[in-house]
């Protein structure tokens, strides 16, 4: 995204330079005797190189005329018409005029809104792609997480299961110790019975053998 804005930014700065720089591109490629009226008069042209010839004719706004020469505040041109004449040189500019430019910088426009627009639309094919990635990770994201509570939520039933059986185990054991236990104290007693019992009975017997 930042690249993006960076690369928005940078688009008007190219396209008000490119502006600029095409009446200077023209007045490169011009030859350097070309000249044209000022866009901002029609002017008086005079037979010689001062205010006091007499005015033979004018130009009009953003005429095309070639320089001759120059002298003084004046300089001799030649007309479309091939006729040399004088015209005041701060009259003159070394750039087409405007209806000359004009068609030019609107090509320039045309062709430079058609560069924007092809960048532009590369930039959002690119956002989109990465938007789309973005929902895509997204996405994925939320399912390992939903995966991964459902795993918790498992792993702490199975650990209260354990718990529960351990408890169980444990009340078991107890009771077979008891059991164990008493089966071992009855046996005991049993033994102690018997052995007790049993020599008394032999005594008896015995003495009744004495008898007969």
């Amino acid at each position: 995204m930042p690249e993006f804005r960076r690369a928005t930014l940078a688009l008007p700065v190219l396209f008000a330079s490119l502006l600029v720089a095409a009446p200077l591109a023209d007045a490169e490629e011009a030859s350097t005797d070309a000249r044209w009226v000022s866009d901002s008069l029609s002017t008086y042209v005079r037979s010689g190189p001062t205010d006091g010839h007499r005015i033979v004719g004018t130009l009009k706004s953003g005429q095309k005329v070639t320089l001759v020469s120059s002298q003084g505040n004046y300089s001799q041109v030649r007309g479309q018409s091939g006729d040399l004449v004088w015209i005041l040189t701060s009259d003159l500019q070394a750039v087409p005029g405007q209806n000359e430019r004009l068609p030019q910088l609107d090509a320039q426009v045309a062709e430079l809104s058609g560069q924007l627009k092809t960048i532009d639309d590369s930039w959002k094919t690119r956002v989109q792609g990465m938007q789309e990635t973005l929902d895509s990770r997204k996405a994925l994201i939320d399912e390992l997480q939903a995966r991964n509570k459902t795993l918790d939520e498992q792993l702490e039933q199975s650990q209260s299961t354990l718990r529960d059986t351990q408890a169980r185990l444990g009340d078991e054991n107890k009771q077979v110790m008891m059991r164990y236990m008493v089966y071992g104290g009855s046996i005991a007693g049993a033994g102690l019975l018997v052995g007790l019992i049993l020599p008394a009975l032999t005594r008896g017997r015995k003495r009744n053998d004495r008898w007969f």
